[in-house]
């Protein structure tokens, strides 16, 4: 049994290390991988993108399954190109990915089948934007770029002015590109954020156990959004009411609506939702595994991902029980001084051993080389410290514990990750 993984952070890391606990032992290839990934599988250095080379790379290693891991590359339409060459794959197709890689596809199949999400409105003229965000006069105003943008497409503008400069640098400055050549302005939702990361083949919803992310860059939610800093699983604020109304209102629909629109979904469905007064609503889809609600989601998992994909592949999750652990899980990531903004590369990682780990807990790396038999930091976000324990307080102790015994030149962390969890759970 052979298995490429597309990708090459802390999400493929924790993927990579669920798969290599089937009871099928595969061989695990990654590209392009990383220092850490390197430890548990064969890496090779394809761009993630590169979809002509990794249907050459597939061509050569011959795997029984494709994995594809990351948003771009399913976007671009990687896991077509790889089924028409005879290759069985994980994740969904170009059609279907489009309901992460456009946020007006999104937006629109939400209103069109009732989908409930907040109000919105899109434009691609600068000027009529600005119209309509000052005749709102609503603050924050959410201001999305319509494409891809490396989950850094998100403004939130405190006032007028901020909301005038997003705009423009968006629509008019291009700053992502032909991403955001369209932008998408929405109603700011509030209440508790949950994420729920779904298995389905089109027809199934299976939800995983629900998390919560920390964007922001340092401790009580301040400073610049990041890929994430940290995520606690499960979320205290996402109830079983809340769990069946989601399944009712928002889950199945979606898949059913992907399906009306001939874009059958297979993979992974990310749900980003906002718990608010007038019940859950969708903030976003992304047509992958998260990144790092991935890193605290699958260690709970107990049933053979491999099983998984293969009820997947063939149409029969329904048929398939999914079990998890009776456990939480908490991650906390290690971060490049500076990062999101600048930061340097290349500095020495002390305190994992051989195998890039730790005694107490799971160390899933994001940005990290090894050269010369030492770890180096090769990214903004270098590792993701997951533990696992009987309650959430034992699973953030771990992880902290373990994080301190861990070094680089300019490293920072969050402190405070789980903190409003702990609270809800005390509440």
């Amino acid at each position: 049994m052979k298995i490429l993984v597309v990708g090459g952070g802390g999400r493929e890391h924790a993927i990579i290390m669920k798969l290599a606990e089937s009871p099928a032992h595969p061989e695990i290839f990654c590209a392009p991988g990383n220092g850490g990934i390197a430890k548990y599988a064969e890496c090779f250095d394809v761009k993630a993108t590169d979809i002509d080379g990794m249907v050459n790379l597939a061509q050569k290693i011959q795997p029984d399954w494709v994995f594809v891991a990351p948003d771009d590359p399913l976007v671009m339409g990687m896991v077509d190109v790889l089924q028409e060459k005879g290759f069985k794959t994980f994740g969904p197709k170009a059609n279907a990915a489009i309901i992460e890689g456009s946020k007006i596809f999104s937006k629109n199949l939400m209103k069109k089948y009732g989908i409930p999400t907040g109000n919105y409105a899109v434009f691609d003229n600068s000027a009529e934007a600005i119209a309509y965000i000052q005749k709102q006069n609503c603050y924050p105003a959410v201001i999305k770029a319509d494409g891809l943008a490396l989950g850094k497409g998100v403004i939130l503008a405190q006032n007028e002015t901020e909301a005038i400069d997003a705009v423009h640098s968006m629509i008019d400055d291009r700053k992502f590109g032909e991403s955001s050549a369209h932008i998408v302005i929405e109603e700011f939702l509030t209440g508790a954020e949950v994420s729920v990361l779904a298995f389905t083949d089109g027809k199934t919803v299976v939800p995983m156990i629900s998390s919560m992310d920390h964007k922001r860059a340092l401790d009580n939610d301040e400073g610049l959004n990041t890929g994430g800093m940290g995520t606690v699983a499960p979320n205290p604020y996402y109830t079983e009411e809340i769990a069946e109304e989601c399944m009712k209102k928002i889950f199945l629909p979606t898949i059913q609506a992907m399906q009306k629109e001939g874009r059958t979904f297979t993979g992974c469905l990310y749900f980003g939702l906002m718990l608010t007064p007038n019940g859950a609503k969708v903030i976003e889809y992304n047509c992958r595994f998260g990144d790092p609600e991935t890193q605290v989601v699958l260690p709970l998992l107990e049933t053979d991902l491999l099983d998984i994909m293969q009820a997947i592949w063939e149409g029969k999750l329904a048929e398939l029980p999914i079990t998890w652990k009776k456990q939480s899980a908490a991650c906390v990531i290690l971060a490049s001084g500076g990062y999101p903004v600048k930061y340097e590369n290349g500095k020495e990682i002390s305190g994992l051993n051989e195998q890039g780990q730790t005694e107490q807990a799971l160390i899933y790396h994001a940005g990290t080389k090894y050269t010369d038999g030492k770890f180096y930091t090769a990214g903004g976000r270098v590792l993701g410290v997951t533990a696992t324990g009987e309650t959430l307080e034992k699973a953030l102790q771990q992880a902290y514990s373990s994080a301190e015994k861990i070094q680089f030149d300019k490293m920072h962390y969050r402190h405070d990750i789980g903190k409003r969890a702990l609270q809800a759970n005390q509440g």
